[in-house]
């Protein structure tokens, strides 16, 4: 069984710098491939960010693609992954998920198999 916590979801100001993390427990082939999806104010989820297993591949959507960065430290047991997002924007507000049990990188969200609960991303003006 897989378990995903995240952290990090914070108010921030237009042009700040935001780091989430995601500790995800369970066997690393479980957890496969993770990945964060985030959900805006009533709207639908949407792909954020995508690691493969063992971290080489990545996969970013396009509102964040050159301001975002996601990594992964892979330990026996337990997987930390982390979504750096630079130059935030009022868009960015969102609930941001994480996501593992994919199988490669994907931007399908119905591809995970486990979620965490979520972290409150909220950017003002």
């Amino acid at each position: 069984q897989v378990h995903l916590v995240e952290f990090g979801g914070d108010l921030g100001q237009v042009g700040d710098s935001l780091t989430l993390p995601c500790v995800g427990s369970g066997r690393s082939c479980d957890i496969g491939a993770m990945g964060w999806v985030c959900e805006a104010p009533g709207q639908a989820r949407d792909f954020v960010a995508s690691i493969s297993t063992s971290g080489f591949n990545t996969y970013y959507a396009e509102f964040l693609k050159g301001r975002s960065t996601i990594s992964r430290d892979n330990a026996e047991a337990e997987n930390t992954m982390h979504l750096q997002m630079n130059n935030l924007r009022p868009e960015d507000t969102a609930l941001y998920y994480c996501a593992a049990g994919a199988g490669d990188i994907t931007a399908q969200a119905t591809t995970y198999k486990y979620w965490g609960q979520g972290t409150r991303v909220t950017v003002s003006t």
